[in-house]
């Protein structure tokens, strides 16, 4: 299924309603029912961070360009998302960009979100300039995603807890300068946020509007954690982030439960997009490793959809 540009950028736009409505219309959320006109429902793709190590600025011996993803991803692992990471662009110059979204749309396949992972940046400093620094950083980068047409980006979380009034301070600049250009702010559960189930929802109530979540089935500390976090995380999702460590040769996935995190987001109501991180060094066992995973997500969305 080709997905319109329109259709995209309109998706998720009830989650957006809700975050701005704040904790009382999150916390009614958390019962919702499966979004019915969300045209990425039931779609599979990948965060371009799997690619890491296989993705070059130019075409080389054993490597791959981002222009050249798309294709790909269609054509041979069967799927259409692309969540994007600043690591995987090789440029931010507009007639680059062009060429991404250009690449993109004749494949049949829709960028949806920037994960903004530029390292040494912190704008939770108490040190006006650090935090500036920051904060412009990430403004640009909330340009490139708005000129490619994506509806989300994400800023990197530390792995120290910030001074929470300073992040949510920050956090809300950024949703404001998204917001002005059509790009929501989404929080993901990484460093800091890790050890607290609780700790995606808190922020996005806490920031309070154009702010959305988005889980990440591996960034738990322990099993406990992960799937009471992701009970919680998936009401508010508008996207996620579903990875797997070490796959063994029929899909097993012994680090953690893959089918569970999967029915947990189902029955939460989340639907899609379902974006998968998985690494691999070698990219024809990358390639089959994502084709596996995409065939059993697959699978589990029909038996999902057969029993509802």
């Amino acid at each position: 299924m080709k997905i319109s540009r329109r259709e995209f950028l309109n998706a998720g736009s009830g989650a957006l309603v809700a975050s701005c409505l704040g904790t009382a219309s999150l916390k009614a959320d958390s019962e919702s029912k499966p979004r019915k006109n969300n045209p990425l429902n039931k779609t599979l793709g990948i965060t371009t961070s799997s690619f890491s190590g296989h993705i070059a600025p130019q075409a080389t011996k054993g490597k791959i360009t981002l222009l050249e993803l798309p294709r790909i991803l269609r054509n041979e692992l069967g799927m259409t998302v692309i969540d994007l990471n600043t690591s995987t662009l090789a440029s931010t110059d507009k007639k680059y960009l062009d060429q991404v979204r250009a690449a993109a749309d004749k494949a049949g396949c829709v960028l949806t979100n920037l994960k903004m992972n530029q390292r040494n940046l912190d704008m939770n400093s108490s040190d006006a300039a650090t935090r500036t620094k920051a904060l412009t950083t990430y403004k640009e980068s909330i340009d490139v995603a708005s000129h490619l047409g994506l509806k989300w980006a994400r800023p990197l979380p530390l792995v120290k807890r910030p001074d929470m009034k300073i992040h949510i301070a920050s956090y809300r600049e950024l949703c404001d300068y998204g917001a002005e250009r059509n790009v929501q702010l989404l929080v993901e559960n990484y460093g800091w946020m890790q050890d607290d189930p609780a700790s995606v929802v808190k922020l996005v109530e806490a920031i309070g509007h154009n702010v959305a979540a988005c889980p990440d089935t591996g960034n738990w500390d322990s099993e406990p954690i992960r799937y009471a976090g992701l009970e919680q995380t998936f009401p508010i999702a508008v996207t996620c982030d579903f990875k797997a460590r070490n796959l063994g040769p029929q899909g097993e996935h012994p680090l953690y439960d893959l089918k569970r995190c999967f029915e947990i987001g189902w029955n939460a109501g989340f639907r899609g997009p379902w974006c998968f991180e998985h690494a691999n060094k070698d990219r024809k066992q990358l390639f089959r490793e994502l084709v596996l995973m995409r065939e059993m997500l697959q699978g589990w969305i029909q038996e999902a959809a057969n029993a509802s």
